[in-house]
């Protein structure tokens, strides 16, 4: 990226995160730091002199996804869809892998891996619903025709679920088992909430009895 106007000039990746973008993950997005700190980088960039530090989250073109512990989402270019464990596949093992996860946006992915004990399932990150005709060529190519949609309750997210349907893929639209919320990460924050309130209960439940 370069410097002119006001765009993000790169200027370091690391594998650690502060502590700060952490604790964001951790205690707001209620994000397993374990099992998403092998996907993220800390992101050092400049705007006009001033130096900011952002999560990233790569695309299979060399560019970020960015995202701060207040309101700030951006993107280091090029902006590209980000495939999770398809890269060795072969057109002969298309079967054995489906159906394929599809996110629209990193912390949604996260949650879905923060929920399950372990994913075997392959998983594509679309980073912005814009990129669904990317998502749909990069499927298309290794023969991938069975989808599960965890997209956004939302005109953007349905429509990229019809996207999806009308190219022909068959396509399970889980958004309908977290209809109440907004996306995946509403959803998985509440159900995290709910868990503690319930424990603390029995706790205090335990202490009550002589």
């Amino acid at each position: 990226a370069s410097t002119n106007g006001g765009a993000r000039k790169l200027t370091g990746i690391s594998d650690t995160l502060p502590l700060h973008l952490q604790k964001y993950l951790t205690e707001e997005r209620c994000i397993n730091i374990e099992k998403a700190t092998p996907f993220l980088r800390c992101i050092s960039y400049e705007v006009r002199g001033h130096h900011y530090q952002a999560i990233g989250f790569a695309n299979q073109s060399g560019g970020y996804e960015l995202r701060d512990n207040g309101s700030f989402k951006g993107t280091i270019a090029p902006k590209d869809i980000t495939p999770i464990f398809i890269d060795k596949l072969r057109d002969k093992d298309a079967d054995k892998i489906q159906p394929v996860c599809i996110f629209g946006v990193f912390m949604d992915f996260l949650s879905f891996f923060s929920m399950k004990e372990e994913v075997i399932h392959h998983c594509l990150v679309m980073n912005s619903v814009s990129n669904v005709a990317k998502a749909i060529r990069y499927l298309n190519d290794r023969h991938l025709t069975h989808i599960r949609a965890f997209l956004d309750n939302d005109d953007a997210g349905k429509r990229a679920t019809n996207d999806f349907i009308r190219a022909g893929f068959k396509v399970e639209d889980m958004s309908v088992h977290y209809g109440n919320f907004k996306d995946l990460n509403e959803y998985h924050v509440h159900r995290v909430c709910e868990q503690k309130k319930n424990n603390q209960r029995r706790c205090s439940k335990c202490k009550a009895t002589p």
